[in-house]
């Protein structure tokens, strides 16, 4: 072991697990309630697949609403495999977990981002080489509208990208 202790892929390791858990739930028993997943995840990644159309669309990364239609999904110990509806096409894709950026569940206010940091090598220790540090983050979210009432049942539609790019400060 290292001269210290790496909380922050600790963390990492926590907070997949976590997701893994969900997703396995998930595939036993269908999603519960009001949950969806907005998941953010690294499209360059080396393990990623996806169909081409999508990974020219979507270079660096990609935001999935898994909501109202989603299937096949496989829940492994490194990612899960899932085919969304894009437009009236199904696509198979295959994200490992260590490819996610953030993973929401907006029906409960609760997010993970997971972020890495660039270091300088002149930093890093010869025991440190193989490390990469890291930092975890668990957000609660604050519902939009939250204090305005609800009206009727929400409308059933595919999945659907999102882009966040313009709430990013």
């Amino acid at each position: 072991m290292g001269k210290s202790i790496d909380y922050g892929n600790l963390m990492h390791d926590a907070m997949r697990g976590l997701i893994r858990k969900v997703l396995d739930g998930i595939k036993a028993n269908g999603l519960p309630g009001d949950h969806h997943f907005f998941i953010t995840f690294d499209t360059m990644h080396p393990d990623v697949e996806l169909a081409d159309w999508l990974s020219d669309r979507y270079p660096e990364e990609m935001t999935v609403v898994i909501q109202h239609w989603f299937d096949n999904l496989d829940v492994t110990d490194d990612g899960f495999a899932i085919t969304l509806n894009f437009g009236d096409n199904p696509e198979p894709l295959y994200i490992p977990y260590d490819a996610i950026r953030t993973f929401v569940d907006p029906s409960v206010e609760f997010g993970l981002r997971f972020e890495t940091q660039e270091i300088d090598a002149d930093e890093m220790d010869e025991d440190d080489e193989d490390l990469t540090p890291v930092e975890a983050e668990i957000t609660t979210l604050e519902k939009a509208g939250a204090d305005k009432a609800e009206t009727g049942p929400k409308p059933t539609k595919d999945a659907e990208i999102v882009s966040l790019d313009k709430f990013r400060k």
